[in-house]
């Protein structure tokens, strides 16, 4: 157990520089954003959902059925919420304890001596593994091969006890093993393999078997209880995927062209030649794991499109040399060499241990494998006698496999996991993925240390065998400095993103604007995007971001041509269309806007990736509608959209706005007792909601409710004393009340804390002029004037207040300007025709007829 202890400890504390990063890539969609992570979430729907949080058996599925991965998420959250070093603590025992698991098994099948702590070494440092264990995501690969070795094991286990114990204890063992497989499958798809390679394990390590030994042993009639072990390994497997299958809906899972673009090429050849290049792409990995990447999506890995690309000579070398592997393994007659290579020495050996008999006499020969293996399995219990004269029962003495059985081992254990990640059964949602490779891993590491053991065994000298030993540490070193190192990438968004630029421009570029963005450093983010958009033109998520940013500094105009490129190359992108009918609607071109929204509301949630983000814009499209009519009057319409939107809105959607504005549409229509409901679902939903505090303050005060009224403006300014608009309803509120002088402290905070709000500034002003404060109330006409210089109403106001200041040449400037912008106003009119009888009168010049 040192060894495998060892090993667990070094994997650990190569991994212990991750212990502070962040959340990264796909942990915000799995965690961050994942409603089945939430307290109030019922446990029920993890059994029912995607690893994403989204429906199994909804069209836009992923149908990654992970529950108890998600599970472990969940888990974590109840203990430390979004703290990220809770999960990555998680995620790095768990590659501990795989870690020593493996080192187990690689004792299993290569000894006690060095070659299976190489293998365990190298397994806990290779760089490969760095994605699966740093990203918290990849928790769905460790957790697997943690059941998945616990699964390998009990059936090794149960292999070993055939003949030694009885069929109650061996029931348990291939018990544990079969419900140990369900689990791992249940982290992740691809655990289900572990049956296949659990039979790979009875056939070529347990039985030994060569090629011509397979037809041997269908005829022997000892053989039966292998194929009955074999079929109940291939029943369970099939019963397992059949339940996952109708669990999921029978439906496979849909990808886009930019996940797998090879299985969406048209050409029968390009697929076949790059579906059979990728599997020597991932061996390269294995090999040589020198540039990584987050992400092999998009044409990281351009199409193999033709025989006379170059690329097609390291697909045939690559099958070439598994080729040769496999016919090393399986072939029936074996090069001679001095004895059976095991720990380095030329001996037979038992358990690992040197010579040819063991402590009782029993002798193991080198002879036929099927009937030594069949002569095992027969031979009960070895017993010796004890200095007490009690009987003492020893360890199941098993010779070891040969170098043939374990390469075969090997290869089986490296390739049947990858199975169904090769496209061959079913196209998969990636193109390269590392955190895949790190179950096949342990097939790598094992045949890296069979290979060192088979050269350390030939090698004639010292020096030689020295110098290999040396190698060996030095590739282990080498691979633990490339991991440390790699998982520095993994600190935070904005390093991993800058890491996987060189393989894939495009998603790296676009990822890193989202981070740039965020940090505030807008040209950066602005300059990010658009390198993304050199690489991949018809991104659509990158052009909707870059007009988001555009939107967000103002540049209006633009904003809106990249929302309609976002559009044309996606037209499912709901939020492309929100902003577009935002802005449409802020230009005042209102009838343009709420087509844009209808369009948007009408655009069905099925095949989309991302199906609550979907339904968070169209519910967005429904408010932002039903807002556009209710400032128009049309306050029954109003309703009737908001009331979509209620019916449509996913769970993470907060309701708090679209439940406000519910309430100020009753209430326009004099329904106060519905206002009232829908104001407390508001408040229900967000307690600290401000706009609720607000308006239900404001229907308070018209049920006579006035201390009551008071309450709830004096809550929204507790809730944020920075707000103007606080001020400016309560102010509102106190000079209804006639409490004046209060209103007009009320309204100066306001224009003060929101000097930049027309809204605010004109509504102080309004105040201060009904608070007969006229020379205060002409300052604040004059600055929500020059905030809107072309809006009708401020220059009318503006004009009035000049009137009865006696500023009458100013007052005759705004009221012509006013109805320039508006030539048919008739108050503007009406108070213009009075300014000029009164300036007539006291001799002064007019610019009228």
């Amino acid at each position: 157990m040192i060894a495998e202890l060892a090993c667990g400890v070094v994997a650990v504390l190569l991994y212990v520089n991750t212990l502070g990063a962040d959340f990264c890539y796909d942990d915000s969609r799995a965690i961050k954003t994942n409603q089945d992570l939430l307290p109030e979430t019922p446990w029920a729907n993890i059994f029912y959902d995607d690893f994403w949080g989204t429906l199994l058996t909804h069209s836009g599925s992923h149908k990654s059925y992970r529950p108890l991965c998600t599970l472990s998420f969940r888990l974590n959250h109840a203990l430390g919420g979004l703290e990220p070093r809770g999960y990555h603590l998680v995620n790095v025992a768990f590659h501990g304890t795989v870690t020593g698991l493996f080192t187990l098994l690689a004792r299993l099948l290569l000894g006690h001596g060095p070659w299976s702590l190489l293998a365990g070494l190298l397994f806990a440092s290779h760089p490969i593994h760095t994605e699966a264990v740093a990203g918290v995501v990849g928790r769905a690969d460790v957790g697997a091969a943690l059941f998945f070795l616990l699964s390998l094991l009990c059936y090794v286990r149960h292999c070993r006890l055939r003949g030694h114990e009885g069929p109650r204890r061996l029931s348990v063992w291939l018990l544990g093993s079969l419900g140990l497989a369900a689990c791992s499958m249940l982290w992740k798809e691809q655990g289900v393999t572990v049956l296949a390679v659990s039979a790979l394990y009875e056939l070529c390590v347990f039985y030994r078997l060569k090629l011509r030994q397979v037809v041997m042993l269908l005829c022997k009639r000892k053989s039966v209880h292998l194929l009955l072990n074999v079929f109940l390994l291939a029943a369970w497997g099939a019963i397992l995927l059949a339940c996952r299958l109708y669990w999921m809906g029978n439906k496979p899972p849909n990808f886009s062209n930019s996940d797998n673009p090879a299985a969406d090429s048209p050409s029968l050849l390009t697929r076949t030649l790059t579906f059979f290049y990728l599997p020597s792409v991932n061996v390269g990995l294995l090999l040589c794991p020198d540039t990584l990447s987050f992400d092999w999506s998009m044409d990281a890995l351009p199409l193999v499109r033709g025989l006379a690309d170059w690329r097609n000579l390291q697909t045939l070398a690559f099958y070439s040399a598994l080729l040769t592997l496999a016919w090393f393994g399986l072939r029936t007659q074996r090069q001679k060499v001095k004895g059976k290579e095991t720990n380095g020495k030329a001996h037979c050996t038992s358990n690992g241990r040197n010579g040819h008999s063991n402590s009782n006499g029993h002798s193991y020969h080198c002879s036929d494998p099927l009937e030594q293996a069949n002569d095992h399995r027969a031979e009960p219990p070895h017993t010796s006698t004890a200095q007490n004269g009690t009987k003492k029962h020893y360890e199941t003495r098993t010779p070891l496999p040969t170098t043939e059985n374990v390469v075969v081992f090997s290869i089986g254990l490296m390739a049947i996991p990858f199975l169904p990640a090769t496209n061959l059964f079913f196209y998969v949602g990636f193109v390269v993925a590392e955190r895949v490779l790190y179950i096949p891993s342990m097939g790598f590491c094992l045949l890296v240390a069979v290979g060192m053991r088979s050269l350390y065994v030939r090698l004639p000298r010292r020096g030689p065998r020295t110098l290999l030993v040396g190698c060996s540490a030095a590739l282990v070193l080498l691979f633990g400095i490339k991991t440390v190192l790699r998982n520095q990438d993994w600190q935070n968004e904005e390093m991993l993103y800058k890491s996987g630029i060189y393989v894939n421009p495009a998603k790296a570029w676009g990822n890193l604007g989202n981070v740039l963005k965020n940090q505030g450093k807008m040209e950066e983010a602005e300059q990010a995007y658009r390198n993304a958009l050199y690489y991949r033109r018809n991104m659509a998520d990158m052009l909707y971001n870059l007009g988001l940013l555009l939107q967000e500094n103002n540049k209006l105009s633009e904003a809106l041509h990249y929302y309609k490129l976002a559009i044309g190359s996606r037209p499912t992108l709901a939020s492309a269309y929100l902003n577009t009918g935002i802005i449409q609607m802020n230009q005042g071109r209102l009838d343009e806007a709420k087509r844009t929204f209808v369009t948007c509301a009408d655009i069905p949630d099925e095949n989309l990736k991302d199906p609550h983000a979907h339904k968070s814009s169209v519910t967005s499209c429904l408010y932002n509608m039903g807002k556009l009519l209710h400032e128009l009057g049309h306050q029954q319409e109003a309703l009737s959209v908001y009331k979509e939107a209620v019916q449509k809105m996913p769970r993470q959607f907060a309701p708090q706005s679209l439940y406000n504005m519910m309430g100020e549409a009753y209430m326009r229509l004099n329904k106060l007792e519905e206002a009232e409901h829908w104001y407390r679902e508001s408040l229900r939903a967000k307690p600290d909601h401000i706009p609720a505090h607000l308006t239900y303050g404001k229907l308070l005060a018209i049920k006579g409710q006035k201390a009551e009224a008071e309450k709830y403006f004096l809550k929204a300014i507790q809730l944020d004393p920075t707000k103007g608009n606080c001020y400016m309803h309560y102010g509102q509120f106190l000079l209804e009340e006639s409490r004046l002088l209060e209103a007009a402290e009320m309204a100066e905070k306001a224009a003060h804390l929101d000097s930049g709000e027309f809204d605010v500034v004109f509504s102080a002003a309004h105040m201060f002029r009904q608070a007969s404060l006229n020379e205060v109330a002409e300052k604040y006409y004059g600055r929500a004037a020059s905030l809107r210089p072309n809006y009708p109403a401020a220059l009318m106001n503006l004009g009035a207040i000049l009137h009865l200041n006696g500023k009458l040449p100013e007052a005759e400037t705004n009221y012509l300007r006013a109805l320039q912008l508006k030539p048919d106003d008739t108050i503007t009119q009406s108070n213009l025709r009075k300014l000029w009888n009164i300036m007539e009168k006291q001799g002064l010049r007019t610019m009228g007829p």
